[in-house]
């Protein structure tokens, strides 16, 4: 089972609570979180109210064939990249069918990857207005920089359930 920080767990609680409010679902894509967002959100009491699914995308095969992030997007830039975090984002809002759509790739360590270095995380988002990311640049050891890309996506979800507000 993934750790999932206590911040994690009231970030989390905070999400679920939006989304059932809002009448919103949710659905997760994550390469270097490897499940901890959607676990976090899991763990929650009342989150079978609002989390759709979630891809563990760790490899580009799945990043393109399961979500559908562009071959020749990933060929260009590599995985760790804000226009490979929104087209996951928006790939998972897509295969869960979910009203929005959160994603995480990065370099967790203890090596750089693909050209980026430690640390550097892109979250996506992805509502029916469209798909944007977010750039990060975290320290600490692999578990660190993984926890705090965790607790980013909850916040950057949270946020993002604020903006879609209430369905028809």
């Amino acid at each position: 089972m993934p750790v999932v920080a206590s911040g994690s767990a009231q970030s989390a609680a905070a999400v679920v609570a939006r989304a059932i409010e809002q009448h919103l679902t949710v659905a997760t894509a994550e390469s270097l979180t490897a499940g901890m967002v959607a676990a976090a959100l899991a763990n929650t009491p009342g989150a079978s109210g609002m989390l759709q699914g979630g891809v563990v995308a760790y490899h580009n095969a799945v990043k393109a064939g399961v979500l559908g992030v562009p071959t020749e997007l990933l060929a260009d830039v590599g995985s760790v990249d804000g226009g490979v975090a929104a087209e996951m984002a928006s790939g998972a809002r897509r295969v869960c069918g979910a009203d929005v759509g959160i994603s995480t790739t990065g370099v967790a360590g203890p090596e750089p990857h693909d050209g980026k270095a430690v640390g550097t995380v892109f979250i996506g988002v992805a509502t029916q207005t469209g798909q944007t990311s977010f750039e990060y640049r975290f320290s600490g050891d692999r578990q660190s920089i993984r926890e705090q890309s965790c607790e980013a996506a909850l916040a950057r979800l949270l946020a993002a359930l604020g903006e879609v507000g209430y369905r028809s």
